[in-house]
């Protein structure tokens, strides 16, 4: 409710006069008529920007066929086909198949993130017709009347028409913590939210011209959160193409030039040769592993709005989390009420009744108090003071009725309106120690909106409130205690009361409160004081953003769950925020996951898929690079003995199918719970390096040895296929070890693939389609023997690599 001076402008909007106090007049907006909202959806005049959860269904086929690799396999297969058999170009085929399963797992990722996002969606309530109404932010038109509430998020750009004590952070857009008080005529920024107060604005900007809609053209929500796993993946491919630039060059004038062999031939072996460089499928197995992440997750009702998050939240090692909504459910129960001092219980009942009547968008302390104390006296209500988390407090002025004497009251925070050493603090000590809430009515004796409004109040009743517990919370608090993950309850409420809850759920060192209005300022301090306490309380939202510094100024990857307008800021800074899907619309809009079922027990599955994504890309990782690094180092053995390459480009689209491509695509969606550990690209580098250089090793000592074996016109066909002996078992005892430990499958997935090669071996035609014909008997062996020193030599690689970095 807006009170004007009397004599002053109506709100242009048809405007209504309620009734209102002497000396003023109160004008409520009724907003536009059916046929106003007809002629500006024909005028274009629509909030049409998209909700982008999602990449397009254009950027995911681009992003899946427009690669670097993709162009090189692409121009090497379109010359094969020119130049030798079919059998040869069959890699060009392989590459085909992955980026459609790509770009099929990634629609269907989008299919589930969008049809989340839709239930997820902020539906603001706009006046059209004098009748408010929620509606779809899509459908908001030019001049349409928007109200507000706490944790209501500015969803277009706007001039605020009705106002009642309406404070606004805009914090997201302008850097500045403090609420911004608005009154009748002032700008709304979109991407702004309503901290305390209510009221109404009337769109003036919508769509693409809104202050919020070009931000997220410049900076898309798609990709905002860190990927360790993507970066590393792009810094790897970017080594690769610096090494494989030289060495294909170097082959090419190797094969074409100085041997002088037959021009198809010696072009086939050449692109045999740069082909296997190429990880072409490790980057398709990432985005398979986040997309069937993504679907996993969105049958569990968690939306994932940034991608990479499911791999942050694995990261984590501090979990922050605030009390109401989420280790308690919403609602409350008043419990008792204990009158102070003498004052008539049936007063302060109608005292509470009208104080939960004067606000129109109670939060849930007061919602429980209006539910127990309905407001049957009818006092008019002077002015009005709503919740503030920076304040602790709400309060009202009251004309109280039947000739009564004008009061006001303040309710809130028993330590705040307090003096320190009040002998009621020890009984309020005593119920918030039993985790029930407390709640102080004090009469005011000076104005209600007095910086210090609670000096020399009058302290009335104690209002008890019972919180009720989500009963999964426990749960997951023992699952992230047993996975080393620090939990740290920071929480508005009074720290014994919020300690007494983290108890009753089992929270390691939940005695051992802390009073957030005693921490120090330094970050540094405060960091300290952090990792050593678990439960804090009175703590401001400015307070909580700035834990969230102090953690990660000490290398923490820091997740913040909450629910409302007080947990914005924190969310935002945190390294992965995660609202509850009843949370305000401020906090679903800055989260990077949201929990639509509003279970804290959702937590644990989202950490196990994110270190289901990070170990298993680690491992196929390592067998994708052990490739390339195997076929670069066997081209410069190559070009600097000036041989014939061995192997034709079927021979190798045989082994990196058998040896790395179906496995791989096994492994990246099996179960994992191996804690996520840092370093990705130097981890998968210290084993793929060793283990490429034995099997290029090993591969070209039999190859050389096979040289001065064979003699005559087939003397080459032979050759290569002994060392294809020789470099598919040692590829084939990388992928053993990756494969550890052995469970019944990744045996059974080492079996087939053995058994894949082998019948290519002994079945005459796959032997001629393939090009592999083992020719006695001596030489085979030899491949196997030497295969079996290469195998001795990667474990003893292994094992050293292991001791000298351990994890």
């Amino acid at each position: 409710m807006t009170h004007i001076d009397a004599g002053s402008e109506l709100d242009p909007v048809h405007p209504v006069r309620l009734p209102a106090p002497e000396g003023s007049v109160a004008v409520r907006a009724t907003g536009l008529t059916a046929a106003e909202v007809a002629e500006r959806i024909a005028r274009g005049e629509v909030n049409d920007v998209p909700v982008r959860s999602s990449r397009s269904t254009a950027e995911i086929v681009r992003a899946n066929v427009l690669t670097r690799f993709n162009a090189i396999i692409g121009v090497l297969w379109i010359v094969m086909l020119f130049v030798a058999p079919i059998q040869d170009s069959l890699f060009g085929f392989v590459i085909i198949a992955n980026t459609g399963i790509g770009i099929v797992q990634e629609l269907r990722a989008k299919k589930t993130l969008d049809g989340l996002a839709v239930i997820g969606e902020a539906k603001p309530t706009v006046r059209r017709d004098g009748v408010p109404a929620e509606i779809s932010t899509s459908q908001i038109v030019l001049g349409d009347v928007i109200e507000l509430g706490p944790g209501d998020k500015v969803v277009v750009d706007g001039e605020v028409a009705e106002a009642d004590n309406l404070e606004v952070d805009e914090s997201l857009l302008t850097g500045e913590a403090d609420p911004v008080l608005k009154k009748p005529g002032d700008a709304m920024m979109s991407g702004s939210f309503v901290v305390a107060g209510g009221g109404a604005f009337t769109a003036t900007k919508v769509g693409r011209e809104a202050y919020a809609a070009q931000l997220a053209e410049e900076a898309s929500r798609f990709t905002l959160v860190h990927s360790e796993l993507r970066s590393g993946i792009s810094t790897i491919l970017k080594y690769v193409t610096w090494m494989m630039v030289p060495t294909a060059l170097g082959l090419i004038i190797s094969q074409l030039v100085v041997k002088e062999n037959d021009f198809k031939n010696s072009v086939a072996r050449t692109v045999g040769g740069i082909v296997p460089m190429i990880p072409e499928g490790l980057v398709l197995l990432t985005s398979v592993a986040f997309a069937i992440g993504v679907i996993r997750l969105g049958r569990k009702q968690c939306l994932v709005q940034e991608l990479p998050a499911i791999e942050g939240l694995a990261r984590v090692d501090v979990v922050c989390l605030d009390k109401t909504g989420t280790l308690t459910e919403g609602g409350m129960d008043v419990t008792e009420l204990r009158p102070l001092g003498g004052a008539d219980e049936a007063y302060v009942r109608q005292v509470l009744g009208a104080l939960g009547a004067s606000d129109p968008r109670p939060n849930a302390s007061l919602q429980a108090i209006k539910d127990a104390y309905p407001d049957e006296a009818g006092w008019r209500v002077r002015e009005s003071l709503p919740f503030s988390s920076a304040r602790k407090y709400s309060g009202a002025a009251f004309g109280e009725g039947g000739g009564g004497e004008d009061s006001t009251w303040l309710l809130g925070a028993p330590d705040v309106l307090l003096p320190a050493g009040d002998p009621a603090l020890t009984e309020i000590d005593e119920l918030n120690a039993q985790g029930l809430r407390v709640l102080l009515l004090t009469r005011a004796a000076g104005g209600l909106h007095a910086p210090d409004a609670g000096a020399g109040a009058t302290a009335t009743a104690l209002v008890v409130l019972e919180q009720r517990l989500r009963p999964d919370a426990g749960e997951t608090l023992a699952y992230f205690a047993d996975q080393d993950v620090a939990a740290k309850v920071i929480s508005g409420d009074n720290a014994v009361s919020v300690g007494a809850v983290a108890g009753k759920l089992g929270l390691a060192g939940a005695e051992n409160t802390v009073d957030a209005r005693k921490l120090p300022k330094d970050q540094g301090e405060m960091a300290a004081a952090l990792d050593s306490n678990a439960v804090f309380g009175r703590v401001t939202p400015q307070q909580k953003r700035d834990m969230v510094a102090a953690l990660q100024s000490k290398g923490h990857t820091v997740a913040m769950t909450g629910d409302g307008v007080n947990d914005v800021l924190a969310l935002k800074d945190a390294d992965i925020g995660v609202s509850m899907g009843s949370g305000s619309e401020a906090t679903r809009a800055v989260a990077q996951i949201v929990l639509l079922n509003n279970s804290f027990a959702t937590l644990p599955s989202v950490v196990a898929e994110g270190r289901r994504v990070i170990g298993n890309i680690t491992r196929v990782a390592t067998l994708f690079l052990t490739k390339t690094v195997y076929s670069v180092l066997l081209a410069v053995l190559v070009v600097c003995s000036q041989v014939e390459y061995p192997f034709l480009p079927r021979h190798l689209t045989l082994l990196s199918t058998l040896t790395i491509g179906v496995p791989a695509f096994f492994l990246a969606l099996a179960p994992n719970k191996e804690r996520a550990k840092p370093h990705f690209v130097q981890r998968v580098m210290r084993y793929a390096i060793p283990s490429g250089t034995i099997a290029a090793v090993a591969t070209f000592a039999t190859y050389l040895i096979a040289r001065s074996y064979y003699t005559g016109p087939d003397a080459l066909a032979a050759e290569t296929s002994a060392a294809t002996l020789t470099l598919f078992l040692v590829s084939m005892w990388v992928l053993a070890i990756i494969a550890r430990p052995y469970t019944w499958w990744r045996v059974a997935l080492v079996a087939a693939m053995g058994l894949g090669f082998l019948i290519v071996l002994v079945v005459p035609w796959l032997q001629d389609f393939f090009a592999l014909k083992l020719i006695g008997t001596t030489m085979p062996w030899a491949a196997v023997g030497i295969a079996a020193v290469a195998a001795a030599l990667l474990e003893g690689a292994w094992r050293w690599v292991g001791r000298k970095w351990p994890e």
